[in-house]
């Protein structure tokens, strides 16, 4: 079994869409990035990477190619999960933890998971995503910025059998 962290921050700023876990979320503020900007997924990718040896989301995914720009982060999961499968993992578990004095991510939970679920080939009970603020502190703190971590675990498919 293979263990994986990842984290990820992006600048809130009017005049960008706000996407979390692939789904659009109505708020005065977005992400601004080179990509979608969707913290949650690009934790993800970065702890399924990093499980996996395979480096990290800027290795793969320059903010300097403009191949890159506006591009979906569900995409970059999904070519994420690709790598790992290739290199013969499963994904096992996955854990996200949302950083955010605003907006309220619980009507959307659900339809997070069923996008991560889809692409990751698990069931939805292997999928744990929750969120916290972070009391007022630094930049997340202030409305600044949004902020996520992943855990992930991967099993090797040669363990299976």
């Amino acid at each position: 079994m293979r263990i994986g962290i990842g984290y990820d921050i992006h600048r809130l700023t009017e005049g960008w869409k706000l996407v979390l876990g692939g789904v659009e979320i109505p708020y005065i503020k977005g992400l601004e990035g080179h990509s979608d900007a969707d913290v949650m997924l690009h934790a993800l990718c970065d702890a399924l990477l990093g499980a996996s040896g395979l480096g990290d989301i800027g290795k793969h995914f320059p903010d300097t190619d403009p191949k890159f720009m506006g591009v979906s982060s569900m995409g970059l999961l999904k070519d994420v999960f690709t790598m790992i499968v290739k290199e013969g993992f499963k994904v096992h578990n996955v854990d996200l933890v949302l950083i955010a004095e605003e907006p309220k991510i619980s009507p959307f939970v659900e339809k997070m998971k069923d996008n991560i679920s889809s692409v990751l080939k698990i069931d939805k009970n292997y999928i744990g995503i929750k969120a916290s603020t972070n009391e007022g502190v630094g930049a997340v703190g202030r409305g600044e910025a949004i902020a996520s971590y992943s855990v992930v675990t991967l099993i090797e498919k040669e363990c299976l059998n």
